[in-house]
């Protein structure tokens, strides 16, 4: 079978609910996905879930943390810098990093692939595919600026994790599967995850509150 998946990377920074929701998304629209979770992240998904991802068990605890059927996931450890991804020649659709930290970021701006997550998006990058990095970080360093300028001129995809208020989110759920659904936009994934801006919507309110 020709398999050609979503490479998504959770790294340590918090804000791995927008990690999961990504996930369902591609799962939800039949998207083959690539998981690679950083150690750091396994610490963070542990504090702000309670949950953890072992490698031996993975499809049990993905399965768990997603709430999703992961027969089309394939889990690859971080410390396998042999794994499929660290090569151009193994064929991606692109890669996600969600969250990403500032560490990471610099890393692949500096070329450094300290693990397979950071090798993955340079690899991506130097083959022309699509790399969405979701920055959760604030406020910035010049230092971080300056590494995110770096892979914008290398064609990333920089989005910070900013997610809107027009759709009409009354909880934090529908906030995260807002900035899950701008995410799977850039990559071309249908969903239905938020409402979408019309133009109409804003000067409604309008008129109901002058009412």
């Amino acid at each position: 079978m020709d398999r050609k998946p979503w490479l998504v990377g959770v790294t340590g920074a918090s804000g791995t609910p927008y990690a999961a929701a990504v996930l369902r998304g591609l799962i939800d629209a039949g998207e083959d996905v690539d998981l690679v979770i950083s150690q750091a992240a396994r610490l963070t998904l542990i504090d702000e879930t309670g949950r953890g991802v072992r490698d031996k068990h993975w499809q049990q605890d993905v399965g768990s943390w997603v709430s999703r059927d992961v027969s089309r996931v394939r889990y690859w450890s971080a410390g396998d810098i042999a794994a499929g991804p660290a090569s151009g020649s193994y064929r991606t659709k692109g890669m996600i990093i969600v969250p990403a930290t500032t560490a990471s970021v610099a890393g692949i701006a500096a070329g450094t692939s300290k693990d397979l997550l950071q090798r993955a998006a340079d690899v991506t990058l130097k083959e022309r595919r699509r790399l969405v990095i979701v920055l959760r970080e604030t406020p910035l360093r010049l230092s971080t600026l300056d590494n995110l300028r770096t892979l914008a001129l290398e064609g990333a995809i920089i989005m910070p994790a900013s997610p809107a208020f027009y759709a009409g989110a009354t909880d934090i759920d529908q906030l995260v599967d807002f900035m899950a659904g701008r995410v799977l936009d850039l990559c071309d994934v249908e969903h239905d995850l938020y409402r979408r801006w019309t133009g109409t919507l804003g000067a409604a309110r309008m008129v109901a509150h002058a009412e």
